[in-house]
């Protein structure tokens, strides 16, 4: 296997291992790491086996050089005048060879007798830190012993004894090694942070794209990303943008529609509550006037006990009517102010309830906010109510509205009403299926509201709903409320 498919399977297994939820930053960081481990080593494997093939070729040609040294030192001893001093000054002769010994056996008298022992070479003569015996017997060839004899006059003066001294060069190779290691460690760290540093910069349009898509999720579709520099970056945020353009755009058209159609629905519930008023309120007026007057005049006889029946059914007839009226359209709406209205039917409820004590608050109400956010208002805490009384089996409940401004940068000024109501009940299971919270929450949306419901299982409900009302529209529809009310 070369380096080229080394590398290739070290990428394969760091792909593997990167499944976990790690960031982009992180995985291209740590396939770097793995590559760059990888080529670390690749670089330490070619090194060891080139400073190997480097020691031998080294080692061989010192013993070579210092042999032929040695034999020609040894013509020197058969022509000296002294042949043992001059035999024993050898090792001192040749001593400039690097990676060998040289040392001397004299026989005299046919048994060894070492004159000087073994000299150093110069290599050991020279301060240098050993290699580890692991990175010796890596680079290191086996030592080599060789053996020249010294013959003056046809006799055996002594030897002379070569040996490999690989020593100083794989503590010098081993120096290199760990130089060059270092340097490419330090280089390694820094490119590494470098890098860092450059991927959080190109990846940064990146987590503003997470969160984009965040207030995306959150009907929040005004949200714009800005360009990024990376071309492909540049093309997911043009997409995004879009994207959300075209929901922004849907959404206003929806809130349009759903306000049109609430509209329609509101002055069908007017006209026939106007119809209901005029038209079967005078009948029935009449009938009870009439069925009054056959009463009077026809004293205990069977005309009079029919015309009190009438009278009964005409009374119910009236009740279900002025009821009908109500939940079309309350009669007083636009004509007390809001406080008073939405008052005065926490009362009546609070009225047909007395085992729920239900609280009512308000502040800084105008006396109008127009007519579809006052309906809103009245129809949001009318189903509040109905479902505190016939689902949640509180004890108590409380609604409080309040009127809030929100300053700007602008200078100019944004209110919102929001309205609260709380209950100590049983809370709701599942709520997705009610058609009076999905209208409560399709009115309020209609106005650019937003409708929350929080109901844990057992530990009661919690309706917020938030519905904007820009400076103009609310002064004048307050002015409206004024001319209405006489104030």
């Amino acid at each position: 296997m070369d380096g080229t498919d080394a590398i290739r399977v070290a990428e394969r297994h760091w792909w593997s291992v990167l499944h976990g939820p790690y960031s982009i930053r992180t995985q291209l960081l740590l396939v770097l790491f793995a590559l760059t481990s990888t080529a670390w080593v690749i670089g330490g494997g070619l090194t060891i086996l080139h400073a190997r093939k480097a020691t031998h070729i080294e080692i061989n040609a010192a013993m070579e050089l210092a042999e032929a040294l040695v034999r020609d030192a040894i013509t020197f001893v058969q022509h000296s005048n002294s042949p043992d001093r001059a035999l024993a000054s050898i090792p001192d002769q040749v001593s400039s060879v690097r990676h060998v010994r040289i040392s001397v056996i004299s026989e005299p008298y046919g048994s060894p007798l070492p004159l000087d022992g073994r000299r150093k070479s110069l290599q050991d003569r020279e301060a240098r830190a050993p290699a580890p015996e692991w990175f010796v017997e890596l680079i290191a060839p086996p030592l080599e012993h060789r053996e020249v004899p010294v013959i003056v006059d046809g006799k055996r003066l002594g030897s002379i004894i070569i040996e490999s001294a690989p020593g100083d060069e794989t503590a010098e190779v081993w120096e290199n090694a760990t130089s060059l290691g270092e340097l490419a460690l330090l280089s390694g760290v820094i490119s590494l942070t470098v890098l860092y540093t450059l991927f959080g910069r190109v990846l940064a349009p990146l987590r503003s794209f997470a969160e984009g898509l965040r207030d995306l999720s959150l009907s929040d579709y005004n949200v714009r990303l800005p360009k990024p520099k990376a071309y492909e970056l540049w093309i997911i945020v043009q997409r995004f943008n879009a994207l959300a353009s075209a929901l922004e755009a849907m959404t206003a058209k929806n809130r349009r529609l759903s306000m049109r159609l609430i509209t329609v629905q509101d002055d069908e519930r007017r006209q026939t509550a106007i119809d209901l008023h005029d038209e079967v309120g005078p009948y029935l007026f009449g009938l009870r006037a009439n069925a009054n007057s056959i009463a009077n005049n026809a004293k205990n006889t069977v005309a009079e006990i029919r015309a009190r029946e009438m009278l009964v059914m005409i009374d119910a007839l009236q009740s279900i009517n002025r009821s009908v009226l109500n939940r079309l359209r309350p009669m007083a709406l636009g004509q007390v102010p809001l406080d008073e209205l939405l008052s005065s039917l926490v009362k009546e409820r609070s009225r047909q309830t007395p085992d729920i004590s239900i609280g009512y608050s308000a502040n800084n109400l105008r006396g109008s906010y127009g007519e579809a956010i006052d309906v809103t208002l009245y129809r949001c805490i009318q189903e509040s109510l109905t479902n505190v009384v016939r689902h949640a089996k509180a004890r108590h409940a409380k609604i409080a509205l309040v009127h809030e401004y929100d300053g700007r940068t602008d200078g100019r000024e944004d209110a919102r009403l929001i309205l609260t109501v709380v209950d100590d009940g049983c809370g709701i299971r599942s709520y997705t299926s009610g058609l009076g919270i999905r209208g409560m929450q399709e009115r309020v949306e209609a106005l650019g509201g937003s409708f929350h419901l929080d109901a844990p299982a057992g530990y009661g409900t919690t309706v917020r709903i938030e519905i904007p009302v820009s400076t103009e529209d609310e002064l004048k529809r307050s002015h409206v409320g004024s001319l209405r009310h006489g104030h």
